[in-house]
C-alpha cells in the first residue's frame, strides 16, 4: 500500500508530539512493507486563499507536490494538534490550497451540478492531539472540528473509510506519550 503521512503541526521540529506520532506511524507501516511518503506542514510555505477566483487556479509548485503525494497514495494520514478547538490555521490554509483547481471535487465548471468525488479509492485517518482528555472532547465539545473536517472535506471528496484517532491528555507525562506512540505504530503496521 502507498501511504502519505502528513505531520500537520505548523512547527516541524522533531521534538513535537505530532512529529513523533507521524514517525511511529510511518515506521510501523514500513515494517510491514508499505511505501510511505512523509510530509511536514512546517516545511511548506502556505499562503492564504483570498478570492474565489484563486481557488479555481492551479496550485503553486510546492502545493502541487502535496497534491501529487495525496493523489499517488492509497491511504492518507494527517496528524495535527487541536488548537483553539480546531485544526491549526496553517493546516486549514493548506487544505484549501490543496483543494484548489478541482483537486478534491470536480464540478466541470458548473457549480449547479453535484461534484465528482475525485478521491474515491483512497482512505484517510485523522490523528488529533490535545491536552484535554479525549472523552471530554467528544462529550463536552461534540468533536465538532473533527466531524467538520471528516464530512466537509474528506467524505465529500470520496475518501472511504474516514477514520480518526483522538489522543487526549497528552500532558500527563512520558507514560502517556509512550502509549500514544505505541498506538500510532500499531495503526501504521495495520495501515489503517
Amino acid at each position: 500500500m502507498r501511504i502519505c503521512v502528513f505531520n500537520g503541526h505548523p512547527d516541524a521540529a522533531p521534538e513535537r508530539l505530532c512529529s513523533a506520532i507521524a514517525d511511529c506511524y510511518s515506521q510501523g507501516a514500513q515494517s510491514q512493507g508499505h511505501s510511505v511518503v512523509r510530509l511536514n506542514l512546517g516545511e511548506i510555505e502556505v499562503p492564504y486563499l483570498e478570492t474565489a477566483e484563486a481557488f479555481t487556479q492551479d496550485a503553486s509548485p510546492q502545493i502541487a507536490k502535496v497534491q501529487q503525494a495525496i493523489e499517488q497514495a492509497d491511504h492518507l494520514v494527517i496528524v495535527y494538534p487541536l488548537w483553539l478547538g480546531t485544526l491549526p490555521a496553517k493546516l486549514k490554509a493548506l487544505l484549501e490550497q490543496v483543494g484548489r483547481a478541482n483537486f478534491f471535487l470536480d464540478t466541470g465548471g458548473d457549480s449547479s451540478r453535484w461534484p465528482v468525488k475525485r478521491m474515491k479509492g483512497r482512505s484517510v485517518r485523522l490523528m488529533v492531539t490535545m491536552g484535554m482528555p479525549g472523552f471530554a472532547y467528544h462529550l463536552m465539545f461534540g468533536a465538532h472540528s473533527l466531524k467538520g473536517l471528516e464530512a466537509g472535506i474528506f467524505k465529500m471528496a470520496g475518501f472511504k473509510p474516514v477514520r480518526h484517532s483522538v489522543f487526549g491528555a497528552v500532558g500527563l507525562g512520558e507514560k502517556r506519550v509512550e502509549q500514544i506512540l505505541a498506538k500510532a505504530r500499531q495503526l501504521g503496521e495495520k495501515a489503517i
